[in-house]
């Protein structure tokens, strides 16, 4: 059976390194597992509201992540680092989707899942700050994310014309994590 791979880019700019990550992630996805890289931009979230939710349930831009996240086996989250931290349009997307929604209770979507975690940025660290704030996000919505990261440091620098990393050591980083995420999924099945 294909374990199917959700990744999604931290950010929503047209030219991001995540988004970039998220395409060298999903073209490095081993054959007996299927990878959908999502725009966080194509599902239109509101900021988080509770007024808005207690007025209108749900936006469809968060049912139709929701839906996403549901029909994948584990999600792999390529984010950038803004200002030591995680973006707010991710945040926020984890935070709309973790809600009640039907006849479900908060958090199902996330809950249980295997999260694996990357970042990127063009500065030397990578984006790795940012990413103890999503993994301590992502645990208190019950995803099991794995230990294994990888931080893209000279992201500006890093990919080839076909969307690939350049270096060995960076595609060795990104299977490191992709590998962890399909193991432990494949182990909790």
């Amino acid at each position: 059976m294909t374990t199917r791979l959700l990744v999604i880019p931290g950010s929503t700019r047209t030219g991001a390194f995540s988004k970039q990550l998220a395409r060298a992630v999903a073209l490095s996805t081993p054959d007996d597992a299927s990878a959908t890289v999502v725009d966080l931009r194509d599902f239109d979230i509101p900021l988080y509201d509770g007024d808005l939710e207690e007025a209108s349930g749900l936006p469809e831009g968060v049912v139709a992540l929701r839906r996403e996240v549901l029909s994948h086996d584990a999600v792999l989250f390529a984010s950038p680092e803004y200002n030591a931290s995680i973006p707010a349009v991710l945040k926020n997307a984890v935070d709309w989707v973790s809600r009640p929604h039907a006849d479900e209770p908060g958090v199902v979507a996330w809950a249980g899942k295997v999260a694996g975690l990357c970042s990127s940025s063009p500065g030397a660290l990578g984006g790795l700050r940012g990413l103890a704030h999503l993994r301590q996000v992502l645990m208190n919505v019950g995803m099991q994310v794995v230990t294994e990261q990888f931080a893209l440091g000279a992201a500006h620098e890093a990919f080839a014309a076909d969307g690939r990393l350049i270096s060995e050591r960076n595609q060795a980083g990104v299977d490191g994590v992709i590998a962890s995420v399909l193991r432990m999924t494949r182990a909790l099945a």
